[in-house]
């Protein structure tokens, strides 16, 4: 194989590609070795077929088969020998072929841009930790001790007032007749909630135990049984007991019922807690600063094929007068975003940064634990939509390269406090609320101004609020 490369235009090339009729006849030759043990003619043994005979018979499917192969493996093979990354798929043009004839054809192709990413290692960024005073840690606690129900008995003659917990059997009757569930044994009812039928509760306030007291309530729409529906019932009450609320007391016995040791390791994870609760968001932020430095970096250029990919992802739903319009707009944001993942992936290459199937299953585990109630539809989801998952996959591969990336670079470290925390999230927020306003209020005058034109249909896209994570291009694993 001869391979000259020609036609050198930017990022563009063209790759002239030679193989001569003896390599092309050899391929020909395994071929033939190849059918000849399952071809089967009337008057020859299976495998004895003489190879004229197969040429006569089946020469322009195995000529096909052949020429699909070499394309495949010599276009490969050129693309390596040359260390071109194409951008896209490239063209090819066959020049000479047939069989007993020498191979010729040019590979067109765009170049991915070479990518400097020396300057990475080096890229300054801010990286917090909140420091959670001791008071917000006991204030979390007092809030958690707050909703642990510690009710305990009272003596007979007190009687039951709001918030305390009583204790009932009951047996109730509709136009004294008894029906299906008409009796209840050692029903708790905290007074107040109303939880039970609307208006139960307050009808027991005041009743000792040992008390026996005629409660009368209607039945609900979703009862059961449903000729009852909107009926009015009597419960008949006997009260077995009745408890108030006291509150909790914080000791070593408290936090151990919640699971820690002592009452000294609560605070430590109950601290814990209340840091990664901003962790996050905080951590978010730090990678928005890198995106922003990696956008700041120079590629000499894009290659344009990538750019209209991108601006018809980006123009998806419109009409084609609002997407010509947006067009330059669109196309500046392709760049930066092919840029930015064009130097994530080459970071992501060089450094060999693989994703596992398990890493992939995890980040769906995560999803399937945020949507509670809806796992069967996230599962259904993404094994009816492989290329959901080849996205996700590709959301994994982005973060462990900018979690790599804020290893190897220059972290600012800042200690803050909560309020400190709380106080550059909701700038962070505002701001790319603002921003995201500003786009909508934009796009919103730009559908208005298409409308009026001609009565067009109006654009399905719709504009979006970011979120505080910066969107770029997702980066690809291959």
């Amino acid at each position: 194989m001869k391979v000259t490369v020609e036609n050198k235009k930017g990022l563009n090339k063209d790759l002239k590609v030679f193989i001569d009729k003896e390599t092309m006849s050899s391929y020909m030759d395994e071929k033939y070795e190849e059918i000849k043990g399952s071809v089967n003619l009337k008057g020859f043994r299976p495998g004895k077929v003489p190879k004229e005979i197969l040429k006569r018979q089946f020469g322009k499917a195995v000529f096909g088969e052949v020429l699909d192969k070499v394309l495949k493996e010599t276009s490969t093979k050129a693309l390596e020998e040359n260390k071109i990354k194409p951008a896209g798929q490239p063209k090819l043009d066959l020049k000479t072929y047939g069989e007993d004839k020498d191979l010729e054809y040019v590979l067109s192709v765009t170049e991915l841009p070479k990518v400097e990413i020396k300057s990475l290692e080096n890229i300054k960024f801010d990286e917090y930790t909140v420091k959670i005073a001791d008071s917000e840690t006991d204030k979390r606690i007092k809030e958690i001790a707050k909703k642990q129900p510690n009710f305990k008995e009272v003596s007979a003659d007190t009687k039951a007032k709001k918030g305390d917990l009583v204790s009932l059997d009951y047996k109730a009757t509709v136009d004294g007749k008894d029906f299906k569930g008409s009796e209840g044994k050692n029903t708790q009812l905290t007074l107040g909630k109303d939880l039970f039928l609307k208006g139960f509760d307050d009808q027991l306030i005041g009743v000792k135990k040992d008390d026996e007291k005629i409660v009368e309530a209607t039945l609900p729409e979703n009862f059961p049984e449903k000729e009852l529906v909107n009926k009015k019932a009597k419960f008949n009450c006997k009260i077995l007991s009745v408890k108030q609320s006291e509150e909790v007391k914080i000791d070593d016995d408290f936090a151990k019922n919640l699971g820690a040791k002592d009452l000294s390791d609560l605070k430590t994870l109950i601290s814990k807690q209340i840091n990664d609760e901003y962790k996050n968001s905080l951590d978010q932020l730090s990678k928005n600063q890198i995106l922003k430095e990696i956008e700041k970096i120079k590629i000499d250029e894009v290659p344009e094929n990538l750019i209209e990919e991108e601006v018809k992802v980006l123009s998806q739903g419109m009409s084609e007068e609002e997407a010509k319009k947006n067009k330059k707009d669109f196309e500046e944001k392709a760049k930066t975003r092919i840029k930015t993942g064009l130097i994530l992936n080459e970071f992501g290459e060089k450094n060999q940064i693989k994703v596992t199937e398990q890493e992939v299953q995890a980040e769906v585990q995560k999803q399937l634990r945020m949507m509670p109630g809806q796992e069967k539809m996230v599962m259904d989801f993404y094994q009816k939509n492989p290329s959901a998952l080849a996205s996700l996959r590709g959301t994994v591969y982005e973060e462990k390269i900018l979690n790599l990336i804020k290893e190897k670079g220059k972290a600012n470290k800042k200690e803050i406090s909560k309020e400190e925390a709380e106080k550059i999230l909701k700038e962070a927020h505002e701001h790319n609320h603002d921003h995201s306003h500003g786009e909508e209020k934009k796009e919103t005058k730009k559908k208005s101004s298409a409308k009026s034109e001609k009565e067009k249909k109006p654009a399905t896209k719709k504009a979006k609020s970011k979120p505080v994570a910066k969107k770029t291009k997702k980066v690809s694993k291959k």
